[in-house]
């Protein structure tokens, strides 16, 4: 299937200014771009695409995803635990959920059960169900008596050889990439943010394996120590970060060129605009919320200038936060961490792409073609992305997910 899209305004993901142009898709991947006014050279295709006034730029990547958070724009839940059943089909509604809202790759940051992504990754490779590509993941890891999700017992234990078993436990099961809480959480335990729960030998022994294992890894840590000993390990993301101290931003700053950083402002904000019922109480967790995003508002702005990959992914999946609206952590971007639309765009797109070691995240040939075309500017209005009826054309790997209104599409076969 050969598909031109022409002329659209072409955003490529690297931040630079948008370009009125034509891009020729061939098979899964991106053929041509042709800026300007310049037809495409070989104009024998089967499906033209009339894209004028409009914007044409990557798939988003959320890099912080939990699918199994089971609440999503169509459907909320008021527990978190679910029957295993009950959540396979939210983790399959979210994906496509997501797929429908513009993200056409996904980096998990951890599930609530056991052996759903690996699944749920397979199915969508094999085309039974629709979703984004996807890094899958496995239950958060936190240590016996830490602050996290209950892991079960065949993740507990203490000491490098329980981590290297939970590794090579994730490697039989199908995980790409482990999620370690190593700092505590003030969410749901106040004044637990600073404390560290894993030893530097148990993390050293995590990098140790799962570079052996060929995995990744993805980290919740909030303060410098438990920063510097996901870094020590080899952490491919680090995930809030709000409390590093200058040590911590220098640390960090040092090593841009071998993790990526997703500080997640969607679940703060999505908790302190809450309005629980009155049997639900929040109060520590909008307390939490209001202490990240005043520490992020100086910390990531200060990173984001020192050369670090910022990623956007905010925790959605919950009550208050459901998954569906991730594009909002664009405008928090914009709103809390002082970036502009194009940088937002940028860390939704190329730097997601990278993170995920795929050839997405940018309008380039020999790119895959994971294409979104928008009714508008996004540039101008980032938050016209959180409208997912602005998204007329949602392209992954050169097939439609969705296809664009008749008016907008030019069916050829051979012509002009």
């Amino acid at each position: 299937m050969r598909t031109v899209i022409r002329d659209c305004f072409i955003f490529d993901g690297t931040g630079a200014p948008a370009q009125r142009g034509s891009v020729l898709v061939e098979g899964e991947r991106i053929a041509a771009v042709v800026l300007g006014e310049a037809a495409l050279a070989d104009a024998s295709v089967d499906r033209i695409i009339d894209a004028s006034g409009m914007t044409l730029m990557p798939g988003m990547v959320d890099a912080h995803t939990h699918l199994t958070w089971a609440s999503s724009t169509e459907q909320v839940y008021h527990q978190f635990i679910l029957p295993p059943e009950e959540l396979r089909e939210a983790a399959r509604r979210n994906a496509r959920v997501l797929l429908d809202h513009g993200f056409t790759s996904l980096y998990s940051a951890g599930a609530l059960v056991d052996q759903i992504e690996p699944e749920l990754w397979r199915a969508i490779e094999a085309g039974e169900t629709p979703g984004p590509r996807l890094i899958p993941s496995t239950l958060e890891r936190s240590p016996e008596g830490g602050e996290g999700v209950d892991t079960g017992g065949v993740f507990n234990g203490r000491g490098p050889e329980a981590m290297r078993a939970f590794v090579a436990y994730c490697k039989d099961e199908g995980v790409r990439s482990i999620k370690l809480v190593v700092s505590g959480e003030d969410a749901l335990k106040p004044e637990t943010a600073m404390d560290v729960l894993y030893t530097r030998e148990e993390m050293l022994a995590a990098g140790e394996a799962t570079r052996e294992a060929g995995l990744w890894i993805a980290c919740h840590a909030y303060s410098t120590q438990a920063v510097g000993l996901a870094l020590d390990a080899g952490a491919r993301i680090l995930y809030h970060c709000s409390f590093v101290d200058a040590a911590g931003i220098e640390r960090m700053a040092e090593s841009r060129a071998n993790f990526f950083y997703a500080p997640g402002p969607g679940v703060s904000v999505g908790a302190i605009e809450a309005n629980p019922p009155p049997h639900v109480d929040m109060t520590h967790m909008k307390a939490s919320a209001q202490a990240r995003l005043k520490a992020e508002s100086v910390l990531v702005p200060e990173l984001h200038k020192r050369g670090v990959r910022v990623l956007i992914g905010g925790d959605y999946g919950f009550p208050f936060n459901p998954n569906g609206r991730n594009a909002r952590d664009l405008e928090h971007f914009v709103n809390y961490y002082g970036f502009t639309p194009g940088e937002a765009l940028r860390a939704a797109t190329q730097y997601g792409g990278e993170l995920m070691g795929l050839e997405v995240g940018l309008v380039r040939e020999g790119y895959l073609a994971d294409l979104l075309l928008v009714d508008g500017d996004p540039l101008a209005d980032i938050a016209i992305l959180q409208d997912k009826d602005r998204l007329a054309m949602i392209m992954l790997g050169g097939s439609l997910h969705k296809a664009p209104r008749p008016r907008e599409a030019l069916a050829a076969t051979n012509a002009s």
